[in-house]
């Protein structure tokens, strides 16, 4: 279905966000299958990109499998994987992270030759990056070393903010709330790689080999996905089968306004 008119109509690049838009928590949406080969089908390219840190890319690839989406890591963004990237370019491979998250956020940094230390490990080390991940073992002993390394000098990155994200029939506190608890601590504010800030959708496009006016980014959450979309120059798309609402829309401005909003994904059809 043509919802937006783009100049490139034949060879666009569709941004999906995961949870709330592809699936929640282990169930597909419905038709979410039936759109991604279609778009496929027609030349069009698909990317997924995900604030949750907690897999890693060939994680997510094998979930995207079992949910009959295949799908290579090459076409996936997560936000520990846009935090590796971020690394990278700042030439700091070999740095000590310490790591608040889960394996995900472990694969992805080690993968790019960051020294990763979780929990009460090597207690002596010096800490280079403070890096705060979604972690559903987070606790007051971490939350003390990640403040104390920060306020020793360590940099302090947070790989998202959400503050909740839908599983099955209900929500759950997200990377936010944690990366709240460290701010608080600190007094310092964090560098937020994954969405609403647009490194990572502008690595996916750069990569893509697209260009935003040739982009819709189709999200569940006004506050992250629509916002980054907006901020990044692509078209915006709200699905209603997530976190925010219609009426939840209807009040938003400025960069959280999306361009459409659909009840599901058989309106991309």
């Amino acid at each position: 279905m043509e919802l937006i008119k783009t100049p490139c109509q034949d060879r666009l690049t569709y941004v999906f966000d995961l949870d709330g838009v592809i699936y929640r928590g282990t169930e597909p949406q419905p038709h979410a299958r039936e759109l991604v080969s279609a778009l496929r089908s027609q030349g069009h390219l698909v990317r997924f990109y995900t604030n949750n840190s907690a897999l890693s890319r060939r994680a997510y690839s094998e979930k995207l499998e079992r949910l009959g989406i295949p799908t290579p890591v090459e076409e996936i963004m997560t936000s520990s994987y846009a935090t590796a990237l971020y690394f990278v370019e700042k030439n700091a491979a070999g740095k000590t992270v310490y790591r608040i998250g889960e394996q995900g956020l472990y694969e992805e940094l080690q993968a790019v030759g960051m020294k990763v230390i979780y929990d009460m490990d090597e207690p002596d080390a010096h800490i280079d990056y403070v890096v705060v991940g979604i972690d559903r073992e987070f606790n007051y002993s971490k939350l003390t070393r990640a403040m104390r390394a920060i306020l020793d000098g360590a940099g302090f990155i947070a790989t998202n903010g959400d503050t909740r994200y839908p599983v099955e029939n209900t929500v759950v506190p997200g990377n936010g709330c944690l990366v709240a608890a460290v701010k608080t601590a600190t007094s310092v504010e964090p560098f937020l790689v994954g969405k609403p800030h647009t490194y990572a959708l502008d690595k996916i496009l750069e990569l893509a080999g697209s260009t935003p006016e040739c982009a819709i980014m189709v999200g569940d959450n006004l506050a992250t996905d629509i916002a980054v979309g907006n901020r990044a120059g692509l078209h915006s798309v709200l699905v209603l089968t997530g976190l925010s609402t219609r009426e939840d829309a209807a009040k938003a401005v400025g960069d959280m306004k999306p361009d459409r909003i659909i009840d599901t994904l058989a309106e991309l059809l």
